[in-house]
This record gives structure tokens, C-alpha cells and sequence, in this order.
């Protein structure tokens, strides 16, 4: 039975953003947490693995015992003023362990020893990522989905964020989906991103939705996996297709992948560091792509690419990144585009400019068929 320091309603948890204390050990953390979530563990990962081969041997008591004696009075202090610091800074939060058992108790009772009360989940975190995967598979199967597609570069990112009733999937994965989409940041691991989405979608179905948009992917957005689920819905849903004329993509690309992506290497790495990083990610980006894009057109790019990064760096000139971004995308991401296309036909219900597009989204009905 539930007390009142207890709760087991993930959905209004996940659909809040209630902020969450996690008092795993870091390795734990790192395999698989939820957005938002904050570590600051009752055990490191030496002495949450020593505690565990203590439970196997000897049983919980002596577990508790060896636990206690490896968390010095001093060290327990300082945890518990970092937890208090978490708990006046977010009091509409929750801690969680594993499972919601010996180690969020022991954290909520130290809290409490020191004049808080914290709520804690039921279950941990165990009990939220399956409730987490059921959703999504549900979500996934009653939500009216339909997708953005388009060739790259044509602003189907810029689309979705105008729109209330839309995931980024690009944005949760922290890549723009293309060879070249590689970000400053690391991607989240897979449970983290498909966590993430289950969440969006959650949001979204607290509304009545007419339809809920995502943009056409492929199955990985740079390492980072569409969960099965989804990516089996998407294959049936009809898809909205946004045109753009090849001027204006060649703008947009060197907004995000040049402006936009040398400021975030810079903030991370210096102005110096950072531009020589920048220029390496181009050089290997466009490497991976080598073998499909053909001997000669890669050099012919590459040329084009180094004689923009040498101008870019020498006066901060961009002129001369139209001409490699306009030969990446005419020479290898259109060709793809059409073969990819031809498969979807059948379910293509709308194609237009991005103000008749956004016009037909915003009055879009309930598709289940292409019309």
C-alpha cells in the first residue's frame, strides 16, 4: 500500500516533467535515464557493486551494514545537503532508485531525518521504462500520425517547430538526420531517445489531436534507432511533402551546418579550436559519403570544400559554401531523394511550398489513408 511520500502515476509524472532525483550509481545512469532527470547517487559504482556481492553472500542486513560503513558520516552529510539542495530547488519532484526499493527508502528516510519530505516512485526506474515502453507501442498504434518529407534541406525542422502538434525526433536524437548531421553534443543512447519520445508522445496525446507530424526519417538518425513501434507506423502513414526551391536550401544548409554548427564548436572549444574541429567534421563527413558519391565528385567537393573553409577562416566569408552545398545535395542527396520516393507515391496526400504546407497542416484532418 502507497503512503503519501509514494506514487506510482507515471503518466501524470512523464506528462508534468516532474523533476527526478536519481540515486542509481552513475553506471546505471548512463545506460538508460530519463529527460530531466538528475544523478546524484547514495552509492558510487565500487560501492554499489561491493553492496550487491554483500546482499547475494550474506543478505540485506549485512548489505545495509557495508553499505553504511563505506559512506563515511562526513561523505553522508554531503550527499544529504546535495539532495536538500535538489528538494528545495524542485519540491513538485521525486527520487527513484532501480526498483523503488532499499536505496530510494534509505534516501527518502535521510532526507526526512533532516526535515524533508521527498516524494519517491514506486517501482523506480524499472517500473517507468516499462511503463514508458507500452505507452509508446501504444501511442505508436492510436495516435494519427503524419509525416514531413521533403528533400534535404528544405526546412522540414523549421515546419515542425511552428506547429503544436509535432515531435523533432531530430531534436531528441541531437543529430539532423544526414551524413552531415553529426552535432557538437554526444547522442543519447538508444533507451534514452526512445524514453524521450515515449515522453513526447505522452504530451501529445493529452489533447484530442487531428494529427501529429514527424518528419520523414530513415530507421537511424546517426546512431540513435526509431523504436520498432514507431518506425512500423511510420512506414503506413501518409506523408506531407514540402517543396523548396534549391536557392533557398542552399541558405538554409549554410544557416544549420555552417553559421549555426561553427558557433555551438566554438562555445564548446574556443575560436581557434573550435573552427579547426568544425573543418575536420566537414572533411569527414564528406568522406563517409566517398564510395557512393563517386572518385571525381568527391574531389571536385572536397576542392570546393576546402576553398570555402580557407575563405570562411582568413575574412568570415560564406559565398563560396554555396557552390560545394549546392553540388552535396544535386548530385547526392536528390538522386537518393527520388529513389526513396518512388516507393511512397501511394501515400503522398499533400506537396507544396512551406506557407501552403504549414496552412495545411494547421487545418489538417484525421488521416488514416492517403486521399
Amino acid at each position: 500500500m502507497l503512503n503519501a511520500q509514494e506514487s506510482c502515476n507515471y503518466h501524470s509524472i512523464f506528462a508534468s516533467d516532474a523533476p527526478l532525483l536519481d540515486v542509481r550509481a552513475p553506471v546505471e545512469f548512463a545506460k538508460g535515464a530519463f529527460p530531466g532527470s538528475f544523478n546524484i547517487p547514495l552509492l558510487d559504482d565500487n560501492a554499489r557493486q561491493l553492496v550487491g556481492v554483500e546482499y547475494k553472500a550474506a543478505g540485506q542486513q549485512r548489505a545495509i551494514e557495508l553499505g553504511a560503513k563505506l559512506l563515511a558520516e562526513e561523505a553522508r552529510e554531503k550527499l544529504v545537503q546535495r539532495w536538500l539542495a535538489f528538494s528545495t530547488a524542485h519540491p513538485e519532484g521525486y527520487l527513484y532508485c532501480f526498483r523503488g526499493g532499499l536505496r530510494s527508502r534509505i534516501t527518502q528516510q535521510w532526507l526526512r531525518d533532516a526535515g524533508c519530505e521527498y516524494r519517491l516512485v514506486s517501482g523506480g526506474y524499472k517500473a517507468m521504462r516499462q511503463y514508458l515502453i507500452q505507452s509508446l507501442a501504444n501511442h505508436c498504434s492510436k495516435l494519427p500520425l503524419c509525416l514531413i518529407g521533403g528533400r534535404t534541406g528544405t526546412g522540414k525542422t523549421r515546419l515542425l517547430n511552428k506547429l503544436p502538434n509535432a515531435v523533432d525526433l531530430e531534436g531528441l536524437a541531437k543529430h539532423r538526420g544526414s551524413s552531415f548531421g553529426r552535432m557538437v553534443v554526444k547522442q543519447p543512447s538508444n533507451i534514452d531517445f526512445e524514453n524521450a519520445i515515449a515522453i513526447e508522445f505522452i504530451k501529445q496525446a493529452l489533447e484530442p489531436r487531428k494529427q501529429v507530424f514527424l518528419e520523414d526519417e530513415a530507421r537511424m538518425i546517426g546512431s540513435a534507432c526509431i523504436p520498432e513501434p514507431l518506425r512500423n507506423q511510420t512506414l503506413l502513414s501518409p506523408v506531407a511533402i514540402l517543396e523548396t526551391p534549391l536557392e533557398t536550401r542552399v541558405g538554409y544548409a549554410v544557416e544549420d551546418y555552417v553559421v549555426d554548427l561553427l558557433q555551438r564548436y566554438q562555445q564548446h572549444h574556443g575560436a581557434e579550436r573550435g573552427f579547426a574541429l568544425f573543418a575536420d567534421y566537414h572533411r569527414e563527413s564528406l568522406g563517409r559519403v566517398q564510395k557512393r558519391f563517386g572518385g571525381v565528385r568527391y574531389k571536385n567537393a572536397l576542392d570546393l570544400l576546402n576553398c570555402a573553409l580557407k575563405q570562411h577562416e582568413s575574412n568570415g566569408e560564406l559565398a563560396l559554401y554555396h557552390a560545394f552545398i549546392e553540388t552535396i545535395l544535386t548530385d547526392y542527396y536528390d538522386p537518393m531523394y527520388d529513389y526513396q520516393m518512388k516507393k511512397k507515391q501511394g501515400r503522398v496526400v499533400f506537396t507544396g511550398n512551406a506557407d501552403a504546407l504549414l496552412s495545411w497542416c494547421l487545418q489538417a484532418e484525421n488521416l488514416t489513408a492517403p486521399i
